[in-house]
């Protein structure tokens, strides 16, 4: 293992990679401790977890959620690279400290010595779980976008993601099914299982949009008198490839390069500003696909 297989080709992507991890885990952490946990909602995964053991003995949900981890880090070891496991550490990391640091912010003691979580809803249940559901899967979404994990069971996830191309919502949605129909056992509340997988149906499917929105990508066809300068200025501007095809007009049987090329859909506008610079004339054609492999893209699953 080298220095280069943990922080990657590029430094200053890893500096945005990181960035990214702190703001997904700032947004988790407040969905999560604000949210969720002072209204007994346990959405699934080691969170569910730890809001469960913390209404039985009152142990720190920030404790008990970075020592489950710590199993499942060392299982991470044999299955996932170095890279996704330093990050996946560091983002558990900051994640157990922040709840521990916010749940103690949140915790108020009665004049009986009773303590207990401040409801900054107030007993608007089903408000607190629909705002905690939507940052958790942002954060969570926002993170596997950087390439981490918030481990749990994500790190299990993502493992099978690793090989294999099933969606991460619909994994953790599996995962979390049995968490959360245990909480019925602990609180005997139909109540609060029924908001609970509100909870992990609204995260699950927030991450699914999150991510395939943000690896949504388009292809180009662009006929133009000055392709070269077009593919030219793709290539080195936005460091997109650029294939040129040989076309020939059907009716005037004049022959004329034809450029294709594959961007993320957010790249779009920079090429369409390219085109219109450099020739207001041409032809051209952008349509969705439905996905892309290869490098600068996704990577091709078993």
């Amino acid at each position: 293992m080298t220095i280069k297989d943990i922080i990657g080709p590029s430094p200053w992507l890893l500096v945005r990679d990181y960035l990214q991890m702190l703001l997904g885990t700032a947004i988790y952490t407040v969905g999560y401790t604000t949210f969720l946990l002072p209204y007994k909602i346990v959405s699934g995964g080691v969170s569910g977890i730890s809001t469960i053991i913390f209404y039985l003995t009152g142990f720190h949900a920030g404790n008990t959620y970075l020592i489950i981890n710590i199993g499942l880090l060392l299982m991470a070891m044999r299955i996932l690279g170095w890279r996704y496991l330093v990050r996946t550490i560091i983002v558990t990391m900051l994640i157990s400290g922040a709840i521990s640091l916010v749940q103690s912010q949140l915790t108020e003691v009665s004049a009986d010595g009773t303590q207990s979580l401040r409801l900054i809803l107030g007993d608007q249940k089903f408000m607190a779980c629909v705002i905690g559901a939507f940052l958790e899967g942002l954060g969570l979404a926002t993170i596997f976008l950087a390439g981490g994990s918030t481990g749990g069971t994500d790190i299990i996830a993502s493992a099978i993601n690793k090989y294999w191309d099933i969606s991460l919502g619909r994994l953790l949605l599996m995962l979390d099914i049995f968490i959360i129909g245990f909480s019925y056992f602990v609180w005997r509340d139909l109540e609060t299982m029924v908001v609970g997988y509100m909870a992990m149906f609204i995260s699950a499917n927030f991450i699914d949009y999150v991510i395939n929105a943000a690896r949504q990508s388009v292809q180009f066809i662009i006929i133009s008198s000055c392709h070269e300068e077009i593919a030219e200025a793709v290539n080195t501007q936005l460091d997109r490839g650029v294939t040129v095809l040989s076309g020939e007009g059907f009716y005037s049987k004049e022959k004329r390069p034809v450029l294709l090329i594959l961007a993320k859909k957010y790249e779009s506008r920079g090429i369409f500003q390219l085109i219109m610079r450099i020739d207001p004339k041409a032809f051209v054609s952008m349509s969705n696909v439905e996905g892309v492999f290869g490098e600068g893209f996704d990577t091709i699953k078993k």
